[in-house]
Formats: C-alpha cells, sequence, structure tokens
C-alpha cells in the first residue's frame, strides 16, 4: 500500500481542480484525506495499492501547472 500527497496553491485549484478530479477517475485509488488550508492551498492523501500506479499517477499529477505529489509506503 502506498500513501500519494498531493499538493496545490488556491489559484493552481482555480484552474485545474476539475480537470484533476477527472483524472483521478482514470485510477484505482481511494481518497483518504483532503485538507483546504486558509491560504487556499489544497492538501489530498490517496491510498494506492500498485507502485507502477503510483508512478503514473505522480507524473499526471505534476502535469498540472502548481501541482506536486510524492509518496510513502503506508
Amino acid at each position: 500500500m502506498w500513501r500519494v500527497n498531493v499538493h496545490c496553491n488556491g489559484d493552481a485549484w482555480k484552474q485545474s481542480g476539475a480537470d484533476f478530479k477527472t483524472m483521478t477517475e482514470n485510477y484505482q485509488l481511494e481518497l483518504i484525506g483532503s485538507q483546504k488550508m486558509p491560504d487556499e492551498t489544497r492538501i489530498m492523501a490517496y491510498k494506492m495499492d500498485d507502485i507502477s500506479e503510483v508512478e503514473t499517477f505522480i507524473e499526471d499529477c505534476t502535469k498540472f501547472s502548481g501541482f506536486t505529489a510524492d509518496f510513502e509506503s503506508l
């Protein structure tokens, strides 16, 4: 199991949030945490099983301007 952490600023979310949500539908993942910070920064955590899918998901996340992603073992 892997935890994927995705971060973006408020402007990036306003610009690409809908497209990001649509992109996540292409993956087998579970949203395990989501926070909207006072400065509009978004932090989302997903649980995924397959490491190769994790790597592809991270690549797709970072295609959106202002989005960053990392992962860790659960």
